[in-house]
């Protein structure tokens, strides 16, 4: 008796697993329909399906959050590491005015020629500097995302997501954001595991 409760109880699992999977499957081909006819047609059925079955116990739901999540963070963090240089530039360009006031007011007036011209000089060499620091740190921020990107694929890949690995290719990419765009409107909408709003 007890084997023949633990079959139908796994056939139960395994039919409530199939309309869960349907569930999903049919949100999916839904929301697909809502991106780009371009996007639409790398979309297979599937495609689809396999994503579907990626997202049927919940797990990728919160991947895709505590990524979301890792990525704001990181953005945030490059953000205000921009500002405090911009604000260090900025600091900079003023102590450099002031000084370049107090000399000129200090100056002789048959000197003054001599000192602009040493004092634009300063002034476009501390430019270029400025230049060059905020070039390094836009380098840094973009190579730190693409990163960021590079484990989020990763990450996903390894989830058994479909159409997640480490790529570059910009089609490749916009398809895995239109893919991840689709897991958070299914989380939005309450889709994630047991939930039987769709």
């Amino acid at each position: 008796m007890e084997r023949y409760a633990g079959a139908l109880e796994e056939a139960v699992d395994g039919a409530r697993q199939q309309e869960r999977h349907y569930q999903l499957l049919s949100a999916l081909q839904s929301l697909v329909k809502e991106l780009p006819s371009s996007f639409q047609q790398r979309l297979s059925y599937t495609t689809l399906s396999d994503l579907a079955l990626a997202l049927l116990d919940g797990t990728v739901f919160e991947i895709v959050q505590g990524l979301l999540e890792i990525q704001h963070l990181t953005e945030k963090s490059l953000y205000n590491q921009r500002l405090r240089l911009q604000n260090e530039h900025r600091v900079l360009r003023q102590a450099l005015r002031q000084k370049h006031q107090e000399a000129q007011q200090a100056c002789r007036p048959h000197n003054l020629p001599v000192l602009q011209a040493a004092q634009q000089r300063e002034l476009e060499a501390v430019e270029h500097r400025i230049r060059e620091e905020q070039r390094a740190m836009d380098q840094k921020i973009v190579l730190e995302l693409d990163r960021k990107v590079a484990d989020q694929q990763s990450t996903l890949e390894k989830a058994g997501v479909t159409g997640f690995y480490v790529t570059t290719n910009p089609q490749e990419l916009t398809l895995q954001m239109n893919l991840l765009e689709l897991i958070r409107k299914l989380q939005q909408r309450g889709c994630q595991a047991g939930g039987a709003a769709l």
